[in-house]
């Protein structure tokens, strides 16, 4: 079982201004090649894995967004860490019906 979950928003500056879903979309990219377990919301996506390669999926994000041209990024990053374990389904099936 994985012991970590990591919720992360990109927002990349765009080099005119422009439209940041491109950028977005290769952040997520990232993410969907990594292999890791991961769930797409509208303002963050959650991945689910061990801590040290959830970390490093973030630093390639970057790297892409970087190399697609954005001259800046920001991420917000939440992280719950537990050790013996932790799931996305786990913790949220209390609001499933």
């Amino acid at each position: 079982m994985a012991n970590t979950l990591l919720s992360i928003q990109v927002i990349p500056k765009t080099p005119d201004g422009g439209d940041s879903i491109p950028y977005v979309d290769e952040a997520i990219k990232v993410i969907q090649e990594s292999g890791v377990k991961y769930e797409v919301h509208p303002l963050e996506t959650t991945m689910e894995g061990e801590l040290s390669e959830l970390l490093q999926i973030v630093e390639r994000m970057h790297e892409a967004l970087v190399k697609a041209g954005s001259p800046g990024i920001i991420s917000q990053v939440k992280i719950a860490h537990y050790p013996d374990g932790i799931s996305m389904d786990k913790l949220t099936e209390k609001y499933r019906p």
